[in-house]
């Protein structure tokens, strides 16, 4: 009797632990499940805003403000690659990315077609660069000066384009130029008199190669500020995923996360320009 009785014991412990272990596997099963893996598309050659091959994990001020969103929604698995700017609207528009970053500006064809939350994620700094004796501090300075070629068709060309239309007194020469000659050569023939000035955006990393090389250089004030934002695929289920990263964007800036962010990648506190 008592070796019956202790070997129902036995038997019903091994059937609760066994119910307990499916349970177990169960409820991690659904944990898994429940976390949803987001896909995003960043910028593949913008250092230090974003940069990263495919197969390399990005690096730089946007993939470490997604990862400090990410850690604040766990129910999401933030999955990034760098991709050409093309490919990453096409896939956000297809469906093929849930997000892409990449120095995005607010606009009304963009807002139509993706969802767009109401933070910034940065801001982009369009600064002057110029000898440190030029006595070069805005844009009408520039006036009878020689400046660096911009990007035919490319922002830089659209803002200058635009302010000349506003300040049509002061007449600046902007030529239009499809010569992919990187910055940091750009700011020694500002230094070396080629130039007078380079009109560039200051999330590039000017300031670290002034500083590394020396060179007798200095940057404006802000001439223009955009702020920048995450794109998202628009569809019924990223309702929700775009409302989260809003609020972990606006606690992010209130923290002060972005703006050390900020300093590590860009050397100055874009936060300060944002709303």
């Amino acid at each position: 009797m008592t070796s019956s009785s202790s070997l129902s014991r036995r038997s019903f412990g091994l059937a609760v632990a066994g119910v307990s272990i499916a349970l177990a596997t169960a409820g991690a099963a659904f944990a898994e499940d429940a976390v949803r893996t987001i896909k995003i598309a960043t910028a593949a050659e913008s250092k230090p805003l974003s940069w990263g091959a495919i197969g390399v994990e990005p690096q730089g001020y946007e993939p470490d403000v997604l990862k400090a969103i990410n850690a604040k929604l766990p129910q999401y698995k933030f999955v990034m690659e760098g991709a050409a700017d093309i490919a990453q609207e096409t896939g956000l528009a297809t469906g093929k990315y849930d997000i892409a970053t990449g120095g995005y500006y607010r606009a009304p064809a963009r807002e139509k077609q993706f969802l767009i939350p109401e933070a910034p994620i940065g801001a982009s700094l369009i600064k002057i660069y110029s000898r440190t004796d030029s006595g070069i501090k805005e844009m009408k300075d520039l006036v009878g000066k020689k400046i660096v070629p911009v990007t035919a068709g490319g922002g830089i060309y659209k803002f200058a384009t635009a302010w000349q239309e506003k300040n049509s007194d002061y007449k600046i020469e902007v030529t239009a130029s499809s010569a992919g000659i990187p910055y940091p050569d750009r700011l020694k023939e500002v230094e070396n008199g080629k130039y007078d000035a380079l009109v560039l955006p200051s999330n590039l990393g000017e300031q670290t190669v002034i500083d590394q090389q020396k060179l007798k250089v200095q940057a404006s004030e802000p001439v223009a500020i955009n702020e920048t934002f995450v794109l998202i695929h628009r569809s019924e289920e990223n309702k929700a995923l775009a409302d989260g990263i809003d609020k972990a964007l606006k606690e992010l800036k209130a923290d002060g996360t972005l703006a050390k962010l900020s300093q590590k990648w860009f050397g100055e506190d874009i936060t300060a320009y944002m709303k």
